[in-house]
């Protein structure tokens, strides 16, 4: 059963500025997985864009918006070797979120020269 949608949009000069300005953002924000990952892309700041979309996207689809407990580096979009995009929650951010009782969590990511978006929907188990 589907507990939760959510969708975000992001400017990807923004994020851009605010890793580039901004010390300890993307630390902040980001897994070390992630880091790796989208500083290994021709075009990382898109990738980053993506990635800040779905964390923003998920804190949506549960329905809380930024929750007590949780960190945005805690929530990981990593991929499959085919390319296909996972949520992963980690640390803290995994202990706080178990009362969700998400068994699966969906995220899409695209994104233009401009612009970032993602969709998370969230299935919890049927009881």
């Amino acid at each position: 059963m589907i507990s939760g949608v959510g969708i975000d949009i992001v400017e990807i000069e923004r994020i851009a500025a605010s890793i580039n300005k901004e010390k300890g953002f993307r630390e902040l924000v980001f897994s070390a997985h992630e880091i790796s990952y989208c500083e290994s892309k021709a075009k990382k700041f898109e990738h980053y864009a993506a990635r800040f979309a779905a964390k923003e996207a998920f804190f949506k689809a549960i329905g809380t918006g930024w929750a007590e407990g949780t960190s945005f580096s805690e929530i990981e979009i990593y991929n499959e070797t085919s390319g296909k995009p996972h949520v992963r929650l980690l640390g803290e951010t995994a202990v706080s979120l178990k009362q969700f009782n998400a068994a699966d969590i969906h995220v899409s990511l695209s994104h233009t020269d401009n612009v970032a978006i993602a969709v998370v929907m969230i299935a919890i188990a049927n009881s």
